[in-house]
This record gives structure tokens, C-alpha cells and sequence, in this order.
């Protein structure tokens, strides 16, 4: 397990008035510090030690996001008029519904 392919952010916490380091694959840890490469340096050394103990104590260990399979498919029900209005929008633009869905999901 490489603890560096593990997905950190590090964003400003208002209430804080400090920089806030986070990792994706472990919500419920957390840094704060004055500048943004120290709360990012301390979210690293939190879920480098909180891996560390978990592989000690024998628990299964989360999967980096950037290590994951991804398919590129998953399924989403939505009601039959709003499948209708993407079919209609899809035939109008000449191209596929997943192309259509997929570039909304995209942005």
C-alpha cells in the first residue's frame, strides 16, 4: 500500500481561520496548521500512522482511490419523463443518450 496514491486536499477553514488538510479515503481524519503545506504535510503523517496501526491491528486497509478499477459504467434511475426529455435531446443533437448523459455528468 502506497500512502502517497491516497487522495489529499487542503482547502481554508473559515471557522478555523486555518488551512485544513483532508483525505478522501479517510473522512474522518483531519489537519489543521497556519499554511497550506503544513496542513498537508500533517493530513500525510495522520493517515501514514493511522495505516500504520490499522496493519498492525490486522484491519483492512482503504484502497487509494487512484489504485480502484473503475468499469467507466454504473447505472442511475431517474423518473421516465426526464429519461424521455435526454432521449428527445440526444436524437436532436445526432448522438447517443450515454454520450449526451455522459457529457452532462462530465460538466
Amino acid at each position: 500500500m502506497n500512502k502517497d496514491h491516497y487522495t489529499y486536499r487542503v482547502t481554508w477553514s473559515p471557522e478555523d481561520k486555518e488551512y485544513i488538510g483532508l483525505c478522501a479515503e479517510f473522512p474522518s481524519l483531519s489537519w489543521l496548521a497556519s499554511t497550506s503545506q503544513k496542513a498537508l504535510a500533517g493530513i500525510q503523517n495522520v493517515v501514514a500512522e493511522a495505516v500504520n496501526d490499522m496493519e498492525a491491528n490486522g484491519e483492512p486497509v482503504p484502497v487509494a482511490f487512484a489504485d480502484r478499477h473503475y468499469s467507466g459504467e454504473f447505472r442511475v434511475r431517474i423518473p421516465p419523463h426526464v429519461h424521455r426529455a435526454l432521449a428527445v435531446e440526444s436524437a436532436e443533437q445526432g448522438i447517443s443518450l450515454n454520450r449526451l448523459a455522459s457529457a452532462k455528468l462530465a460538466g
